[in-house]
């Protein structure tokens, strides 16, 4: 059940819309069909969580990411790493082993849920990769902003100027009652990625969900990184494809792994980029190499200007972790979000958060 659960949030976050209703019925459909073989639980959920066409490529992507290697058609490979035996006890009670087919799904999806909970400086190469690969999946929503003008529309208030204009072309006949709705765009989000030293084990992941942020609104949002200097990435971050963006971004960050000077960055992000109205991320341990004092102006600042202020912390995942570094100290007062950032699951959580300012 907790699989099936993670794969739902799974597909949530990639852009198919599966309310709690749709997983209900996956449930169901798993139940009745027993989904012991990976060909039922692909179909029970292909038929039940999806509802148009953009869906199924988004589902299959998602099927094969989490559970292992599956296509349309065709049930999904079993995992090559995963191999399942059972053993059987004789008369005697000397024990056997015999090659078992039991629930192979099970433990594939299992494996990827601790993967989403694991901290990513923790993880092996291979495990990093696959990390990786489901933040490329990863298809976030974003608030909507709307404006005092209004726009065409097919919904909304009675625009009487334009239907009336419409009249006197016909002749005096009104054939068309035009509308009016206030504009919409999606709400701007501006990303501060610590590529600092003491911020080194996560910086790539956390540069990959920016990554995947800019391909959900590429209009909509700025990446930055943060060490010594601010150096803006959002061009770089423009090639869809992830490798080729992060080898981009590989290149024109010129201070890896230095110091922190986030009080200074910050003000020069303000000075020649406000970041009004916009949702302002800042992906940091705080760990400030410069004046703290200056920082906490800077964040008072921004706290003025922004729509939202959310502090990402890969620590704040850890058991016992509090926030006693001068920078954070600085930061805290100015916050409307302070959140994990050391999991794939964290990085969801944050995407979700997004969505909803």
């Amino acid at each position: 059940m907790g699989a099936l659960v993670g794969f739902v949030r799974t597909l949530r976050a990639a852009g198919v819309g599966a309310d709690h209703e749709r997983a209900q019925n996956m449930v169901r459909a798993a139940a009745v069909l027993g989904a012991a073989e990976p060909g039922d639980l692909y179909w029970a959920g292909r038929l039940t969580l999806c509802a148009s066409p953009d869906d199924l490529a988004r589902y299959d992507r998602c099927f094969a990411a989490y559970f292992g290697g599956a296509w349309p058609g065709r049930a999904p490979a079993v995992p090559p790493t995963v191999t399942i035996t059972r053993h059987t006890v004789s008369a005697d009670g000397s024990q056997g082993r015999e090659a078992g087919e039991a629930e192979p799904m099970a433990v594939a999806a299992t494996d990827a849920e601790y993967l989403r909970r694991r901290d990513v400086a923790a993880l092996s190469a291979a495990e990093r990769a696959e990390v990786h690969r489901m933040l490329a999946l990863l298809r976030a929503g974003r608030a909507r902003r709307t404006f005092r003008r209004f726009a065409p529309s097919h919904r909304g208030a009675l625009d009487e100027r334009r239907t009336v204009r419409e009249a006197l072309r016909r002749g005096g006949e009104i054939a068309l009652l035009r509308r009016r709705a206030h504009r919409e765009r999606p709400r701007a989000v501006a990303l501060l990625i610590d590529v600092s030293g003491s911020m080194a084990p996560y910086a790539d992941t956390l540069l990959r969900f920016a990554h995947a942020m800019v391909r959900s609104e590429p209009r909509a949002t700025e990446v930055f990184s943060v060490g010594t200097r601010l150096t803006r990435l959002t061009a770089e971050m423009r090639h869809r494809d992830a490798g080729l963006a992060m080898a981009a971004v590989s290149a024109a960050i010129p201070d890896w792994s230095g110091g922190t000077r986030l009080g200074e960055e910050l003000k020069e992000f303000l000075a020649s980029h406000h970041g009004r109205g916009a949702i302002v991320v800042i992906a940091s341990d705080g760990w400030e190499r410069g004046d703290a004092t200056l920082l906490g102006a800077q964040m008072a600042r921004l706290s003025r200007l922004a729509h939202r202020v959310i502090w990402v912390n890969p620590h704040k995942g850890h058991a016992g972790y509090e926030p006693l570094t001068a920078g954070m100290r600085a930061a805290l007062p100015y916050l409307d979000d302070f959140v994990a950032g050391h999991s794939l699951a964290a990085y969801e959580e944050l995407a979700g958060r997004l969505a909803d300012a």
